[in-house]
């Protein structure tokens, strides 16, 4: 990978190891119920945290008898002010949160509105709008939303290095609020007009309540907080997202005054959990990168598109763990305690480092560590601008890092031997030799046993791991159980069944073809019976019954196929690849011979790729 797409990897696997690293501390979390005079309710909570368990039972068990007065009651005004126009990396940030798109997708859309003429350039550092753009939003407010939620602005970036070439991303006519088109470009739009019109309106006016409740048994106190819109100012037509969804969502309060009594309806004490930082998404790894003066506008896309393109880094979808939690309530006179599940570590479109991605950081940063650094990457960025300016000269500031860097280069590939990232997992219990795990040719494996240099000592053995295992995680017991396969697990119509996996994961080999094995399905290689396997191998027959509509043999191989997209036509050569050719609406797919799929494959439209070559 290139400069800043290692940078991007680096970010990615140190948050991943610091996850790793990362214990876990449990607290108790105690809030309660209350009834006002009139008969409102509301939630209030214990500001501090109890550490334990019985800690939290000490205090429920003084609730029983507990009298509560409301003792202090603080009502101050507040306001809220709209978030800037739109930079890229804020609309990849808000696509992303808000239309959940990847960064990628964003910029193709966006890319699409520039063109066709509805907002003005997406790759821009700039949070400011022209005169003229103001001034069409202050006439788009008025008209809309009356003089009084209009406030015009101007703001100041915030990102460091930031050019400000173009204008923040906006409208081109702020009168046209929606925009015809594919639903993804209509999306994207009222993101835009939405942003922009938000940041030419009025701040929100709100009224905060800070409620204090005494306990005549004990020294804590509940607090409850409340807060109230007395005008609604921009949030009228938009609000920013946010990256994490807080427990600590303020709502309204009733109506409260000092000395109230209150009724106790319930007390919870729940047990919660500390948690790690979060895995970047695509969007969130942008802002990391724009924070630290790494990147610009133009670039970010295809540094996120790179890095996985090339095996670094998957962005992937992974189901949390069941954990138990502790739970109590006073409710009705009684104290109940129970233990409860929940999920927990569920990730969503997260961006996870391969192997691989672990093991060429790893040695990047042990042998070019200067060259990883967040502030050098960020350093080249400026000399780069200074480049742009004319204040620099490029060969000057090329010849100043060359030198060296050639020679850390030439010494690396002389003195270094080759990084596999290999890690001695235990020792077998039944044969006592060693177990590894490394990057092999073909990926991430297993081996059991040392590479001996006589030629007739026993050779290791070796086995790739499955997916969703990582040589930084994987347990001796996982490694030892990869042996385990090809495992025969029966016989289907006299003939054997067998599970195994592969390069493109599990699979089940019968009658010379292959079913393929899904975890989702809650199949394994390892544990997977015959039955289970049969059920498989039907499902997989039928659906290649399926799939051929028609069939002439000869040369070429002629088929008329049912694919995920429709009927089509594909043609087999002796020697070359697959041809597929699409079948015209007019044409019935079942009545095609072999003469006329040939006839349609040579008329057919030569792909872009095609014209290019010639």
């Amino acid at each position: 990978a290139g400069r800043v797409q290692s940078v991007a990897v680096r970010l990615i696997g140190e948050r991943e190891k610091e996850i790793e690293n990362f214990k876990s501390i449990s607290s108790y979390r105690v809030s309660a119920i209350f009834t006002t005079p009139e008969g409102k309710t509301f939630k209030s909570e214990i500001s501090r945290r109890f550490q334990t368990l019985e800690g939290s039972e000490v205090f429920l068990k003084q609730c029983l008898t507990a009298s509560y007065k409301i003792s202090e009651l603080e009502t101050k005004p507040a306001k809220k002010s709209p978030s800037a126009p739109f930079t890229t990396s804020t609309l990849q940030q808000e696509a992303s949160r808000k239309l959940g798109y990847s960064v990628a997708q964003t910029m193709n859309v966006a890319q699409r509105l520039y063109e066709s003429g509805k907002i003005t350039y997406m790759r821009t550092d700039s949070v400011n709008l022209s005169n003229d753009a103001r001034q069409s939003c202050v006439n788009e407010i008025s008209s809309s939303y009356g003089l009084e939620y209009s406030q015009e602005r101007t703001f100041a970036t915030k990102s460091k290095g930031a050019q400000e070439a173009h204008e923040a991303i906006r409208p081109t006519d702020m009168s046209k609020h929606s925009v015809d088109g594919e639903s993804s470009h209509q999306k994207l739009y009222d993101l835009i007009w939405k942003r922009t019109i938000a940041s030419q309106m009025s701040d929100a006016q709100l009224e905060r309540t800070i409620a204090k409740i005494d306990i005549s048994t004990s020294e804590e106190q509940f607090t409850a907080k409340g807060e109230m819109i007395k005008f609604e100012g921009f949030m009228k037509v938009y609000m920013e997202g946010k990256d994490d969804d807080s427990e600590e969502q303020e709502g309204m309060l009733p109506k409260l005054n000092v000395n109230d009594n209150l009724i106790m309806n319930e007390v919870t004490a729940i047990e919660r959990f500390s948690r790690h930082a979060a895995r970047y998404a695509e969007a969130t790894l942008v802002k990391k990168l724009e924070d630290l003066g790494i990147g610009r506008p133009s670039t970010y896309a295809s540094i996120i598109t790179t890095v996985q393109k090339r095996g670094y880094v998957v962005k992937e979808s992974r189901e949390g763990i069941k954990r138990d939690f502790q739970y109590l309530i006073l409710k009705d006179g009684q104290i109940t305690k129970e233990v409860k599940t929940e999920n927990t570590g569920a990730e969503k479109n997260k961006m996870f480092p391969t192997d691989i991605g672990v093991v060429v950081n790893d040695f990047l940063v042990n042998h070019f560590d200067g060259v990883l650094d967040y502030g050098f990457t960020a350093g080249v960025e400026k000399e780069f601008d200074q480049v742009a300016e004319g204040n620099k000269k490029w060969n000057d500031m090329i010849q100043n890092f060359y030198g060296d860097f050639h020679l850390k280069v030439e010494d690396v590939i002389g003195n270094v031997e080759k990084s596999t990232g290999e890690r001695l997992v235990g020792e077998d219990p039944v044969s006592g030799k060693n177990v590894y795990v490394r990057i092999g040719p073909f990926g991430p494996m297993v081996q059991l046993g040392e590479k001996q240099e006589e030629e007739d000592a026993p050779k290791p053995k070796f086995a790739s791991l499955m997916k969703g295992q990582s040589i930084q995680t994987i347990s001796l017991e996982e490694a030892l159980d990869l042996f385990k396969l090809p495992r025969n697990i029966g016989e289907f119509e006299g003939k054997e069944v067998v599970a195994s996996v592969g390069r493109f994961g599990p699979y089940l080999r019968y009658d010379g073809k292959f079913t393929s094995i899904k975890k989702d399905d809650g199949d394994d290689p390892l544990t997977i019976e015959i039955d289970r396997a049969i059920e498989l191998i039907k499902i997989k027959i039928q659906a290649d019954k399926d799939r051929l509509i028609s069939n002439f043999d000869g040369n070429p191989l002629v088929q008329v196929l049912n694919g995920r997209y429709g009927l089509f036509i594909q043609v087999t050569p002796p020697k070359g690849k697959k041809i597929n050719v699409k079948i015209p609406k007019d044409l019935e797919p079942k009545e095609l011979t072999r003469e006329k799929c040939l006839e349609l494959m040579e008329n057919q439209p030569k792909s872009k790729y095609n014209r290019k070559k010639k």
